[in-house]
């Protein structure tokens, strides 16, 4: 599998139609004063902020560090050398619990020769980084390690360079290690910093600059601990929710009675009354800020609002409406491949099944939050968001001002999983420190996460499906109704298929989740495919390899089911095993799961989740360890249990006594192998371990108790026949 450029992503949206927010329009829509609409005059010319302009801005610069979408060339937009001996590492992605932190200073170090202690890492500043598209889609690891390695490399060159001119020695004799050159004939050694004196390295960085082999790493490939882990456990460290400011007031906003409510009448007068609240109206948005969380929240309920709504379909009625809005398929990610009815008319078995997929929500640790503060004319906003730059665009776009005249800074946020790719909470920030005229903090309720927050699409997945008598695939059509493409397409050796993606109409605000749709084609693909094996009676391992060609999954299958003994497995009534495979990202990844059914009850156990994953060279083997293992106990409430139940426009589970996510009882055993394969490019890991885990499930359902279940999520009030 290939990574995807992230221009193709964000520019091609039919690669990957789920990133529904990132196409979506301005969360806002402000008034502008007749002051501030002058300002926005520069030298005669209105700085207009449509995306047209918004993205020729970003392509030609901007930013301290060089904020255009070609990355800078030179080493000191990467990285500084300190007179303190510590190197200063920029880069525009940031930290959201992946700890991409520590894995970027890996590559860092290794190429720089300096213990990893040395490293500090500046993430997601639009005032001090590179622009940066966003940290989305498991493009980190592939995109910004090779790039932080070459400016890493380049730096190291510049300092043998350095430290030839001021020894006046034989640059192929000396010797860089541990911070330093040295001369080994003199035995002179010169530090790093003694060689920049602080000075920034300008020199530009070749495209041939030579890396070190993966299979040369002494840092990078190693193991090691959270690079802030202290700070972490201990509370220093802070998130957004954590900061304050001086003077800084506290902001509540109004919320609509259901999607899609405008307001027919608005009576702030209560409000107003408070001591020390401001009321904000421009629009449709209604806020207030107020010196303590607690005033601000009795000064919003005592805003009186009579809200227009609509009738919208419900959870209940959501499969049929997507299949009845759904639109014809516009080719643009469709794949066709030899003939459909030459494929079924050579089928000694055919099969036709529907797959269904429920919204559901992100459920971060942190909730959103932004603080934002006004001061001499410049914007700044610290925000949890994955996208820094992006959310600066948005901040420039609803206030009309330039984006040189936004910081956004990210603190670390705790937790994303796609959730936190818009910018809406910090323009909220940003409008209510505006009209109080100080600094503003804003953190969403728990409510307000689960119900203004996007969801994971739901979906409808229609498959028809033919194979022969010795169990080759022939016929394989795919059709998806609104949860994406990625992942559509099977590396499965089938000689005829029809795949389409078709876009509906959703009634609830949708988008990124982790993984996008690879995990409900992935549900459909290798459930079905169980399903084609027991047509023709062939075990579920021997069908997939018969019909693979892929190396790579193959061995991620055949790793799983090894350490499981799969060929060993005895039945046992009331307990099945499942296997299946996945790939996404340039990451392929296999799960085998264990489960225990009691037919009475309706109780489904999880026994045992054994995984193989490989993504190429492994750059930290414990911090790839937590991700794999992060993203199963995720993927068991999406398999089993999550989904956002709604009616008419209305979420009706939107706090977690009512929405189930794992708990430690859901959580059995985990056996996680890595399988590093130094001889390929380091993949990202964010998405793809949490594909094959829910038709896994299913397949060890079935096999537990005879019973096939094809929607997602498989048991939310218990096995059901």
């Amino acid at each position: 599998m290939k990574n995807k450029p992230i221009d193709e992503i964000l520019l091609a949206p039919e690669i990957e139609p789920e990133r529904y927010e990132l196409l979506a329009g301005p969360a806002y829509h402000f008034q502008v004063a007749r002051r501030d609409f002058f300002k926005g005059l520069g030298g005669g010319v209105l700085i207009l902020f449509a995306v047209k302009e918004a993205r020729a801005q970003q392509e030609s610069g901007g930013g301290r560090r060089g904020g255009g979408r070609t990355a800078p060339q030179e080493i000191s937009a990467w990285l500084h050398i300190g007179e303190d001996g510590v190197t200063t590492v920029y880069t525009g992605k940031v930290e959201v619990g992946q700890d991409i932190r520590t894995s970027l200073a890996q590559v860092v170090a290794e190429e720089l020769r300096v213990s990893i202690t040395t490293i500090r890492m500046v993430m997601g500043d639009t005032d001090l980084t590179p622009y940066d598209a966003g940290t989305f889609g498991s493009l980190t690891t592939p995109t910004m390690s090779p790039r932080l390695r070459k400016a890493a490399a380049a730096a190291r060159e510049s300092l043998l360079d350095l430290a030839a001119e001021q020894t006046k020695a034989d640059r192929k004799s000396l010797l860089i290690a541990d911070g330093k050159v040295t001369n080994p004939a003199t035995k002179q050694s010169l530090t790093f910093s003694q060689l920049t004196k602080g000075q920034r390295l300008t020199r530009a960085i070749a495209d041939d600059i030579a890396l070190t082999p993966p299979d040369e790493w002494k840092i990078a490939g190693k193991p090691l601990t959270k690079l802030n882990g202290r700070d972490i456990v201990t509370g220093k460290h802070q998130y957004t929710s954590d900061l304050k400011l001086p003077g800084m007031l506290y902001g509540k906003v109004v919320r609509p009675a259901a999607f899609g409510a405008t307001p027919s009448a608005i009576d702030t007068k209560a409000a107003e009354k408070m001591t020390g609240v401001t009321v904000v109206r421009d629009g449709d948005f209604i806020g207030v800020t107020a010196p303590t969380p607690t005033l601000a929240k009795r000064a919003m309920e005592a805003i009186n609002v009579e809200w227009k709504t609509a009738q919208q379909p419900s959870s209940s009625e959501i499969f049929a409406h997507l299949k009845k809005t759904a639109a014809a398929s516009d080719g643009r990610s469709a794949t066709k491949r030899g003939s459909m009815t030459e494929g079924l008319a050579a089928a000694q078995q055919k099969l036709e099944q529907s797959y269904n997929i429920a919204y559901i929500a992100h459920a971060p640790l942190e909730p959103r939050a932004a603080v934002a503060e006004w001061k001499d004319g410049k914007l700044t906003v610290w925000t949890g968001t994955q996208r820094p730059f992006g959310v600066r665009s948005e901040l420039a776009s609803a206030f009309r001002i330039p984006e040189e005249k936004v910081r956004v800074i990210m603190p670390d946020t705790g937790s994303g999983y796609g959730g936190k790719h818009t910018g809406e909470t910090a323009i909220e920030a940003a409008r209510l420190a505006k009209a109080a005229g100080k600094p503003v903090k804003l953190v969403w309720t728990r409510e307000e996460e689960f119900t203004w927050a996007y969801f994971r699409p739901a979906g409808v997945i229609d498959i028809k499906s033919g194979v022969s008598s010795d169990g080759k695939i022939t016929a394989w059509a795919f059709h998806n109704y609104n949860s994406g493409s990625a992942g559509i397409r099977p590396v499965y050796d089938i000689p005829n298929q029809a795949i389409e993606f078709h876009s509906t109409d959703s009634p609830l605000r949708q988008g990124s989740y982790r993984a996008l749709a690879s995990t409900a084609n992935h549900f459909a693909r290798e459930v079905h495919l169980d399903e084609l094996a027991a047509s023709v009676k062939i075990d579920p391992l021997e069908f997939r390899l018969k019909n693979l060609k892929d190396q790579r999954l193959q061995a991620v299958l055949e790793a799983v089911t090894r350490r499981i003994e799969w060929e060993k497995r005895k039945p046992v009534a009331g307990r099945g095993f499942g296997i299946a495979g996945g790939f996404e990202k340039g990451g392929y990844v296999a799960n085998c799961v264990e489960v225990a059914v009691d037919r009475t009850s309706g109780k489904v156990t999880i026994l045992r989740i054994v995984t193989a994953f490989e993504c190429g060279a492994i750059i930290n083997p414990d911090g790839l360890k937590n991700q794999v293992e992060g993203s199963i106990i995720q993927g068991i409430g999406g398999a089993l249990f999550e989904a956002i139940e709604f009616e008419n426009g209305k979420i009706l589970n939107p706090r977690f006594s009512r929405y189930r996510v794992p708990r430690f009882s859901d959580v059995p055993p985990l056996e996680t192998i890595l399988l590093d394969r130094k001889d390929l490019p380091s993949a990202g890991s964010g998405e793809c371990p949490i594909v094959a885990l829910a038709p896994a499930i299913s397949n060890a359902i079935f096999a537990a108790s005879g019973v096939r279940l094809r929607s997602l999520p498989m048991i939310p009030n218990g096995l059901k026949a």
